[in-house]
């Protein structure tokens, strides 16, 4: 039976990740970083000494065990205060964590998942290329066998925190003339790795998570870089993004109730025609409203979070997930701007940062267009 009520254990992370936040990344100083394009320095160490980043693995690395909705709540959390903590958590747990225990071999998790769980090490995902999008099955990027291990050439783009990140899981294809699914391997590649050169991107919003276009020139790593089976790395690829996918639409959610309660502050703070916004009806529908979008979304993202945690198979959900959550997050920061408009506006405005940085969530781990159809074929309205 799903049970969604939040435990005592799972109310003390939350409110532990509220006091983290509080005091290492209060409100001015997530405006300070968007503004300088910096990722706050520090952030994965605090993650690490407050022992959140352990929540979904086992003992035995370090980890607490915990479940998939824990991790949910507190990517939820961590988006409400800021969409980059949320972000950071995510890419480390999921392209990072969650890959090692899903498809790494025993000595890269047992090498690798430690100091992840302490915070020490950050992971990226490079999947995305110039033209292979949505579509990832039209990667091109190659690695070659060689007498040592692999060489890659190709191109990666959008890729995000790879500065900061120990390894690049690098999906390439390694199967001659191979096209689509098939022949594409996962290796793990350091981004100091010569022939590896990184421009940065400069985007509208989520500036303090940076993205970069990355340069595979002969790039050399050794024979147990490789992640997971040779020639099977999409679909091991596809797992992480059903991680990835939940963990974006818990950073929504976070978001989204955030830009409600500011609408909502503003509201009843703010007097024009001699009473408060509360009191005109149109007002306070669209407030109602924006809340019942969220609510109705995070419902789906908790049955999501339940299915993971009860190991079923949740592909479609997760689309589903995704989908509703990032549009919600757009409905919502866009009617929070109508309600707030000039204070809204302004530069140092969260609602500002909000609406910015929400624009990325539709298209971001793939377009909802094409999640859409996804949730079509499994509902066998397109042929497979």
């Amino acid at each position: 039976m799903m049970d969604f009520s939040i435990t005592e254990e799972q109310r003390a992370i939350l409110d532990s990740v509220d006091r983290m936040m509080a005091a290492h990344l209060p409100p001015d100083q997530v405006r300070e970083y968007d503004g300088r394009g910096e990722c706050p320095p520090g952030l994965l160490r605090r993650f690490g000494e407050l022992g959140i980043l352990g929540i979904p693995f086992p003992e035995r690395f370090g980890g607490l065990g915990g479940d998939w909705l824990t991790v949910t709540l507190v990517v939820e959390r961590l988006g409400y205060h800021a969409a980059i903590a949320a972000s950071l958590y995510s890419i480390t747990v999921d392209f990072g964590g969650m890959s090692l225990l899903t498809y790494g071999s025993d000595a890269q998790r047992a090498a690798l998942l430690p100091p992840l769980i302490q915070g020490e090490m950050q992971f990226s995902l490079a999947l995305s290329e110039p033209g292979a999008g949505t579509d990832a099955a039209a990667l091109v990027t190659r690695a070659e066998r060689t007498a040592a291990g692999w060489r890659i050439n190709g191109r990666k783009t959008w890729i995000s925190s790879a500065d900061t990140a120990a390894y690049l899981v690098t999906v390439c294809r390694t199967e001659r003339g191979s096209t689509g699914n098939a022949g594409v391997s996962i290796l793990l590649v350091p981004p100091t790795t010569p022939g590896v050169h990184m421009t940065r991107l400069h985007k509208l919003g989520n500036n303090s998570l940076t993205s970069w276009d990355i340069a595979f020139e002969d790039v050399e790593v050794p024979a147990d870089a490789l992640m997971g089976e040779e020639g099977n790395g999409f679909r091991h690829v596809m797992s992480t993004l059903q991680f990835s996918r939940s963990g974006q639409a818990a950073n929504a959610m976070g978001q989204a109730q955030a830009a409600v309660d500011l609408a909502v502050a503003h509201a009843k703070d703010r007097v024009q025609f001699g009473r408060p916004l509360t009191q005109f009806q149109v007002l306070r529908h669209k407030l109602v409203d924006m809340q019942a979008r969220v609510d109705q979304a995070r419902l789906i993202l908790y049955r999501l979070a339940w299915l993971m945690a009860t190991g079923q198979p949740c592909r479609r959900e997760a689309a589903q997930a995704k989908v509703l959550a990032s549009e919600t997050l757009q409905a919502v920061a866009s009617d929070g701007m109508q309600i707030l408009a000039s204070s809204g506006y302004a530069a140092e405005s969260p609602m500002n940062r909000i609406l910015r940085d929400s624009r990325l969530y539709t298209f971001g781990e793939g377009a909802n267009e094409m999640l859409r159809d996804q949730i079509a074929r499994a509902m066998g309205l397109v042929p497979r």
